[in-house]
C-alpha cells in the first residue's frame, strides 16, 4: 500500500508540473503586456520598465517560466546579487538555507505564488488563505447535503422500485441534473431571498462573515450559507441518487443477496448490513469528483450570492487582469483535485477488499 501511495504521489507531481506549465504559457502568452494592464492608463515608459523588472517581465518567456517554477518549488535556487530577480528577500518568503555554491544559495521554503498586481502588492497566498476556507465550507456543506439526501433517495427508489415514489425521485433527479447552477442560483436568490424573504429571513446575497452595523467587527452569519449550499448541491444530489439507485439494484441481484433473502432476512436488514457498503463505490467516485469540481464550479454560485470565496476572487481577478491571482488560484485548485483523487484511491481500498488486494 505504501509503495502504491508513493507511486500515486509521483504521478501527481508530474501532473501538477504539467498543469503549472500549461497555466503559465496560457496566461503569459495571451496577455502580452501585464505591466501595462497593471498600471492602467496613467503610465509612462519608466513606470512600465520598473514594474517589468520587479516582476521579472523584462526577461524572455523561457526565463520567466524558469523563474516562476523556481518560485513555486519547495526547493529553490537564489542569487546572492541584490540586483537579480532571484535574490532571496524576506519580503517574498521565509526560507531555510540548505547549501551554497558560488553565487547561488539553495533553500527550502513554502511555494511562493508571487504578489497580486491589483491589491497593492498583497501576496497571492494571503488572498487565497482569506477566501479558500469560505469555499471549503460552502463545498463541504453542499456535498454533505448531496451525499446524505442522495443516498437516502437512492435507497427509497430501490425499496419502491417502479412505484410512483421511485418515478418521482427519478423525475426530480433528471430535472436537477439538467438545470445549470447559475440559473438555479438566480432562481433561488429571487424566490427565497426576495419574494419569500419575510418568511424565510434569507438574503439574496451575503457571505459567511458580515460587518456589524455598530462597528463591533465581523461576525458569522450562518443563514447566508443555506441558499448557496443548496444550489451548489442540487446537481451532485441528483447524480448521487441515480448512481445509488442503479448500484444498489445491481448489488441486490447478486448471489449472496439471494442467499440472505433465503435465510429470511428483511429487505431493510439486507440493505443496511450487506448491500449498502458494496453499493457505495460509484457513489464515492461521484462525491469525490463533485467535491473537487465544486471548488472550481462554485465560481458562478459565489458570484451571484456574493459569497466571498475563491470562485468570486477568480472572477474579480479576471475582470482586473490580475494574472498572479488567477494563476495561483488555478494551481491551488488543481493541487486540491490531485490530493482528493489520491485520498479517494485510498478510500477505495477500504471499501472494496478486492481493490486493496
Amino acid at each position: 500500500m505504501i509503495s502504491y501511495i508513493l507511486q500515486k504521489i509521483g504521478y501527481a507531481l508530474l501532473t501538477l508540473f504539467g498543469v503549472v506549465t500549461v497555466i503559465f504559457m496560457l496566461f503569459m502568452v495571451l496577455n502580452a503586456d501585464p505591466a501595462k494592464d497593471m498600471l492602467g492608463q496613467n503610465q509612462n515608459a519608466e513606470q512600465v520598465a520598473a514594474v517589468e523588472k520587479k516582476y521579472g517581465l523584462d526577461k524572455p518567456l523561457w526565463d520567466q517560466y524558469v523563474l516562476y517554477v523556481n518560485d513555486l518549488s519547495p526547493i529553490s535556487f537564489h542569487s546572492t546579487n541584490p540586483e537579480d530577480y532571484t535574490y532571496l528577500k524576506e519580503q517574498k518568503y521565509s526560507a531555510i538555507p540548505l547549501f551554497s555554491f558560488g553565487n547561488v544559495t539553495t533553500v527550502i521554503k513554502f511555494p511562493y505564488l508571487r504578489e497580486s498586481f491589483q491589491k497593492s502588492g498583497k501576496k497571492v497566498s494571503a488572498v487565497i488563505s482569506e477566501t479558500l476556507p469560505n469555499t471549503f465550507i460552502l463545498a463541504i456543506s453542499s456535498i454533505v447535503i448531496a451525499m446524505f439526501l442522495g443516498v437516502f433517495l437512492g435507497v427509497i427508489s430501490v425499496v419502491d422500485k417502479d412505484g410512483w415514489l421511485d418515478k418521482l425521485i427519478q423525475l426530480i433527479s433528471t430535472f436537477g441534473m439538467s438545470v445549470p447552477s447559475f440559473f438555479s442560483a438566480i432562481l433561488f436568490a429571487w424566490f427565497f431571498g426576495f419574494l419569500l424573504h419575510e418568511y424565510t429571513g434569507l438574503n439574496m446575497t451575503g457571505s459567511l462573515y458580515e460587518v456589524d452595523d455598530f462597528g463591533n467587527g465581523k461576525y458569522i452569519q450562518w443563514k447566508n450559507l443555506i441558499l448557496p449550499a443548496v444550489v451548489l448541491g442540487i446537481r451532485p444530489l441528483a447524480v448521487v441518487s441515480q448512481l445509488m439507485r442503479n448500484s444498489l439494484l445491481e448489488v441486490l441481484s447478486q448471489d449472496y443477496i439471494r442467499t440472505a433473502k433465503a435465510k429470511g432476512l428483511s429487505m431493510s436488514t439486507i440493505i443496511r448490513r450487506h448491500a449498502l457498503k458494496n453499493a457505495l463505490n460509484p457513489v464515492v467516485t461521484a462525491i469525490s469528483g463533485w467535491f473537487a469540481s465544486m471548488l472550481a464550479g462554485a465560481v458562478f454560485v459565489e458570484f451571484i450570492f456574493g459569497w466571498n470565496g475563491i470562485g468570486k476572487e477568480i472572477v474579480d481577478a479576471l475582470n482586473k487582469s490580475d494574472l498572479p491571482v488567477i494563476m495561483g488560484t488555478v494551481i491551488v485548485i488543481a493541487s486540491l483535485f490531485i490530493l482528493i483523487n489520491i485520498f479517494v484511491d485510498i478510500l477505495y481500498g477500504w471499501l472494496d477488499p478486492k481493490i486493496r488486494a
